[in-house]
């Protein structure tokens, strides 16, 4: 039998207020535990193949329980006691898998550099401070073509932002210019001028990114968070 580890960090353990009878169906462990969720809603309830746990499947990741749904594990990540494997990345992984030719590249923003044969996809927040760190990365890299899928996630005037650099008559050059610090003030989109923001979200949502920015690849492998030039160079040299 393989072992885990519960790594709990800053783990909370909360009990539901009611313990379930046993042989609780799934729907019912989501019925138990969802009022200790905050209104984030529940895609999936599933037996787990690990020490009798159940996984509950969030927009914003993976929690834990068990069979009766009496209590919620926060912010838990298992982990293979033998082979040190993280199994709630894998899981996460997993969940979020896609093939990078279906990605509907016409809801990006889309910037050539040099001759364009290299493709990167990027997901970004024009309020996120480390996308603004990546462009500058990415202005050292030639060759590529730079698909950027806007979600606005990060603060109150980010869905303005990302409506208004939509909207520009140039998107790929105001976007660069905002994120490279060049740009000035942007203009407000036009009310009837129709966006793909919502699209990108619950793209972005299918696709388990949580944060900005996120980094996709040719190879179907996805990066989350900011990375220098040369990582992401040797990522589009494989």
């Amino acid at each position: 039998m393989k072992r885990i580890i519960l790594k709990t960090g800053i783990t909370t353990l909360v009990l539901a207020a009611g313990i379930a009878k046993a042989g609780t169906t799934e729907s019912e462990i989501a019925r138990n535990v969802s009022p200790l969720l905050n209104n984030v809603p529940i895609e999936k309830v599933s037996p787990s193949d690990r020490a009798g746990l159940y996984e509950i499947i969030t927009p914003r990741g993976i929690l834990y329980t068990d069979k009766t749904g009496s209590f919620v594990i926060f912010g838990a990540t298992l982990v293979d006691s033998k082979t040190k494997a993280n199994l709630t990345e894998q899981r996460l992984a997993q969940l979020g898998a896609f093939k990078f030719s279906e990605l509907p590249l016409q809801d990006a923003i889309k910037t050539v550099k040099g001759n364009g044969k290299r493709v990167l996809v990027t997901f970004e927040d024009p309020n996120c401070g480390y996308c603004k760190r990546l462009m500058s990365e990415i202005n050292k890299i030639d060759n590529v073509t730079v698909y950027t899928f806007l979600i606005p996630i990060l603060s109150p005037d980010s869905e303005v932002k990302a409506k208004a650099i939509w909207c520009s008559p140039e998107r790929a050059r105001t976007w660069v210019q905002l994120m490279s610090g060049g740009g000035g003030m942007l203009q407000p989109a036009a009310p009837d001028c129709d966006t793909p923001l919502q699209r990108n979200l619950a793209l972005s949502r299918k696709l388990r990114i949580t944060g900005t920015p996120a980094l996709l690849f040719a190879d179907d492998t996805k990066i989350n968070g900011y990375k220098p030039a040369a990582e992401i160079e040797a990522k589009l040299g494989e």
